[in-house]
């Protein structure tokens, strides 16, 4: 079904276009809701999308600044440096001259400049905005719990086999349960010998399931049994554990003044956009 914005026709192709776009983000974020009801909302919001893109698109060239001859050439020089062949230029905008193209273009340099017009008058965040948004998102900030820990590992696979892994690695874990230090064993049977064994500080998420099972169960200083990953066979040794930890506002304050800056812009092209829907006159056909 087509529609007709403010007298200008837009073909349904346009908004199946936008559907597609839209849909793999859009099922992930609503996998639970009921599939029709879903495909429904999702053709509901891209067909709203749709509109605004024309709504922007019809205000920027009605009263979208001039933009310079000089400024469009150049932006159309580059473009036609990414295709080798010019009738592929073409084809990608349905268009037969050059000054087709320019016109496209005239028009997308007057919608990104109208764009820009409107985030320009946006300010600053303020310290409060900051803080609030800093307390309202404090879990979005805090690291999960963290463990300091090295490994021994033999890999069962082409070149060692079941049997020959565990060999080596119960050997590795005898030698460390009759004195020997955990440090000194590791570079004599692990595949993985690198800063002696030490994987650093992780957190929950980062090793495999059957790995963490294990190791996040440790206490410091404690060595692990010898267990079996889909990797191979292990013994872990756990030096420290750092509970979650909130970050302070002033290690993260650049990061938090982008985050509010670009929800602020979005909030005031979304506020612009509501204006020129608002007055305009949309029809199905």
């Amino acid at each position: 079904m087509a529609l007709i914005v403010n007298g200008e026709r837009i073909e349904d192709q346009e908004i199946e276009q936008e559907v597609q776009r839209l849909r793999p983000s859009y099922e992930q974020a609503f996998a639970d809701k009921d599939p029709a009801e879903r495909e429904v909302q999702l053709k509901d919001w891209s067909k709203e999308n749709v509109i605004e893109r024309v709504l922007l698109r019809q205000e920027a060239k009605k009263n979208g600044d001039a933009i310079p001859a000089a400024d469009i050439d150049a932006a159309f020089a580059r473009l036609r440096q990414r295709y080798e062949k010019p009738e592929d230029l073409y084809k990608d905008f349905n268009a037969i001259t050059d000054d087709t193209i320019k016109a496209m273009i005239e028009v997308q340099m007057k919608v990104e400049r109208k764009i820009h017009s409107i985030y320009a008058a946006v300010p600053e965040p303020s310290e409060g905005e900051i803080r609030a948004y800093y307390d309202q998102n404090k879990e979005r900030y805090t690291t999960g719990e963290q463990i300091r820990l090295a490994h021994i590992v033999k890999y069962v696979n082409w070149q060692t086999d079941e049997e020959t892994a565990l060999d080596t690695v119960t050997r590795a874990h005898q030698e460390i349960q009759g004195g020997a230090a955990f440090e000194a064993v590791v570079g004599k049977y692990t595949d993985c010998p690198d800063n002696g064994g030490d994987l650093g500080y992780v957190t929950r998420g980062q090793l495999v399931e059957e790995f963490e099972d294990v190791v996040f169960n440790l206490r410091p200083g404690q060595v692990s049994d010898v267990f079996r990953t889909r990797f191979g066979f292990h013994v872990a040794k756990l030096y420290d554990r750092q509970p979650p930890a909130l970050a302070p506002l002033t290690s993260i304050r650049g990061q938090i003044i982008d985050e509010v800056r670009e929800q602020k812009h979005e909030q005031a092209l979304g506020d612009y956009l509501d204006g020129l829907r608002s007055k305009a006159t949309v029809q199905e056909v």
